[in-house]
């Protein structure tokens, strides 16, 4: 999916839905990192998009003004 697209869609989710979709994502990073820390080589590509839409995530929650 491209950007804007990606974008367009995070724009019409609610605040809530938003702050479920970042700690989903916070989820996933933090279970890279470990099997990037016990060493399986293949987790550690997978980690930038996730952090870049994350990112994008809580970008658009700022615009909304539901960020606490």
């Amino acid at each position: 999916m491209k950007v804007p697209e990606q974008l367009s869609e995070l724009r019409g989710l609610s605040p809530e839905d938003l702050r479920h979709r970042a700690s989903e994502l916070d989820e996933q990073v933090f279970r890279l990192r470990l099997q990037k820390s016990m060493g399986q080589s293949e987790a550690g590509h997978k980690m930038r998009p996730l952090r870049r839409e994350r990112a994008r995530v809580l970008t658009v929650l700022r615009e909304k003004g539901g960020r606490d």
